[in-house]
């Protein structure tokens, strides 16, 4: 009998890491696409043996507690999900910022080759400056804006060559805090709502991200890949969308300019940073769902929160 494959997950309480630990479980997480996996083979029964943690039960910037963890549970594949995500706080914070989503990430790494453990790492679009004016690919150079997607270049780097560092943004899931939650609340109370629609970028719904990274678990392939949503949309775009899902009329939502909030945003985002996910289809995996049916499938499953 083929043994399970062991995964150790950090950041397993986040949206994402919720949702992977229920997948990599056999669950049918809320807002998938039941017909969508990255490598169209569902999980198997008892394929995967996992252990989440959040960051209470494993402090990932403690290099000793790092290498016990990994040490006691010699996982076969490490998925990283742990993240300081705070893009504007991580201006005031960039020492935590940087021990968070660099520093820990290279623990991570050293502690996985260690035992023999494939680690992948998520990052983040906001590695690059948005002046290309087309969608991301992996090789393009990059140019953070800000300390949060420097912290997290500088924990690509940290990466060694046979990891399997995976991109993503604009993550968001029915459990977790997120704007789309925001914005039906919104919807919900009778109240109306302004985004920008200068800023550019790819949708991941946690769940669909989930599925394709079941994929990468099974394949282990290193290196660098863009994972998110088919199709480029701005924060205007999403906020009109889930309006009209919700019922409201095209009313509900006002686009702005990015110099018309107030208060304005302490740190700068790439102006266009969406994610081309050509190198993930020409490997034969299969195409992200459209940004669309991710947020529609959020919204309905969505039903009973606040």
């Amino acid at each position: 009998m083929t043994r399970a494959t062991r995964v150790l997950v950090t950041g397993a309480a986040g949206q994402v890491g919720l949702d992977l630990v229920d997948t990599l479980g056999a669950q049918m997480v809320p807002g998938a696409d039941h017909s969508f996996w990255g490598d169209g083979h569902p999980v198997g029964d008892r394929e995967f043996e996992v252990l989440g943690l959040s960051r209470h039960e494993l402090d990932i910037t403690d290099r000793d507690s790092v290498v016990r963890a990994v040490s006691a549970v010699r996982p076969d594949v490490i998925v990283h999900l742990a993240a300081y995500t705070a893009v504007d706080r991580a201006e005031e914070d960039p020492t935590t910022c940087y021990a968070v989503n660099a520093t820990a990430t290279g623990s991570l790494s050293t502690a996985a080759h260690e035992v023999g453990a494939h680690l992948i790492a998520i990052s983040t679009d906001y590695v690059f400056d948005g002046s290309k004016g087309s969608a991301y690919v992996e090789d393009d150079p990059t140019n953070p804006l800000g300390v949060y997607g420097a912290s997290k270049l500088a924990g690509e780097l940290l990466c060694s060559s046979e990891d399997t560092v995976v991109r993503t943004s604009w993550v968001m899931g029915v459990r977790g805090r997120n704007v789309l939650h925001a914005i039906a609340h919104r919807a919900a109370t009778g109240e109306r709502v302004r985004f920008v629609n200068d800023q550019t970028g790819t949708v991941t719904s946690a769940a669909d991200l989930a599925h394709a990274l079941v994929a990468l678990v099974r394949a282990r392939p290193g290196g660098l890949w863009h994972v998110a949503n088919r199709g480029a949309t701005t924060w205007f775009d999403i906020a009109r969308f889930a309006g009209r899902e919700l019922g409201r009329d095209d009313q509900f939502a006002t686009a702005i300019a990015t110099a018309q909030l107030d208060p304005a945003p302490v740190a700068r985002r790439p102006v266009r940073s969406d994610l081309s996910i050509d190198r993930w289809t020409a490997a034969g995996y299969r195409p992200m769902p459209e940004w669309t049916d991710s947020v529609s499938r959020l919204l309905r499953d969505r039903t009973g929160r606040s």
